[in-house]
């Protein structure tokens, strides 16, 4: 599906076809027909558009006859159904400068896009090269926002899991962990794509816009240190979870070796006289309630002796 927006007059229209200043917005689903006709219309190599469809598709960016491609990961939610996926996951989103449009296009929803186009008409779309960073700054706030909901998510879970000690939080951090990866790796990228862009000012910046991508730098790095950080107390929380559980497994082993031990002493006296040899109580009315009583005696001594040795 393909969307035409213009801004006039402040406020965003959609219109029918790609005007000049116009900002044209591909979501799935994709057709490579429509992607063929736009290439053509808009005098765009195909593989542009295409490249947001690998999903581990690099930060990067390039140019092709005065048309420049931009490849930024974007963080997203995870609608598989598989129970072991992460919550989040990282997606390329591509974004194109032609000669008189601005492109983007996106493999899957992205809650950046629908950011940015809710504060589009606050933009000035005669000046793309700003629209481009406000993209970014659209994409570094999803990161932003994602990870205090990580943050909040791991933290509920945790207090539930040491209340319960249950296998499902434990899986779910796990999700947790594996959306952390993705984030650390996306925004890492991200971040050698905005030093380089910034470098080589591959979009023609002015000294104000520069500023900006100076700041936009600046907030990717620092979520990216989120990120890490986050990794970091998940990666100790489940490690310090590991040692719980195993300290849990070897004292509930310990308790039933010690409970093994107390009744092993009885069942040897009850067998010593259940023996077919004579043993001096085989006329005794007594002779039961003497080997219970020997037998009680004897696992009282030994559980004492342990529990005196705060074995047990």
């Amino acid at each position: 599906m393909i969307q035409y927006f213009k801004n006039i007059n402040q406020q965003t229209i959609q219109i029918e076809a790609a005007e000049d200043g116009a900002w044209v917005n591909i979501l799935p689903p994709l057709k490579q027909e429509e992607f063929s006709g736009l290439a053509a219309e808009l005098d765009i190599p195909l593989d542009f558009l295409t490249d947001s469809l690998d999903i581990d598709e690099r930060s990067r960016f390039e140019e092709d006859d005065n048309v420049k491609l931009l490849v930024i990961k974007t963080p997203t939610e995870n609608n598989s159904f598989n129970e072991s996926d992460a919550y989040y996951i990282t997606i390329p989103i591509v974004v194109i400068l032609t000669h008189n449009q601005i492109v983007t296009v996106n493999s899957f929803e992205n809650g950046a896009i629908k950011k940015f186009l809710n504060t589009f008409q606050n933009r000035h779309a005669d000046n793309r090269k700003m629209m481009v960073l406000k993209i970014i700054e659209k994409i570094i706030q999803t990161y932003t926002e994602y990870l205090k909901e990580i943050n909040v998510r791991r933290n509920l879970l945790e207090q539930k899991l040491y209340a319960a000690s249950r296998n499902e939080q434990l899986l779910q951090l796990m999700r947790i962990q594996k959306s952390l990866v993705y984030f650390v790796t996306a925004l890492r990228s991200n971040e050698i794509l905005f030093m380089k862009i910034e470098r080589t000012n591959f979009i023609g910046l002015n000294e104000e816009e520069k500023e900006f991508l100076n700041d936009l730098v600046v907030d990717n790095s620092q979520a990216l240190e989120m990120a890490n950080i986050y990794t970091n107390i998940l990666s100790s929380t489940l490690d310090a979870f590991a040692s719980i559980i195993a300290n849990n497994q070897n004292e509930v082993l310990r308790r039933l070796s010690v409970i093994t031990i107390v009744l092993t002493f009885p069942v040897l006296v009850a067998s010593i006289f259940g023996m077919n040899v004579p043993s001096g109580f085989e006329d005794s009315p007594y002779a039961f309630y003497i080997v219970a009583l020997i037998s009680f005696t004897v696992s009282v001594v030994i559980g004492w002796s342990f529990f005196r040795k705060k074995i047990f």
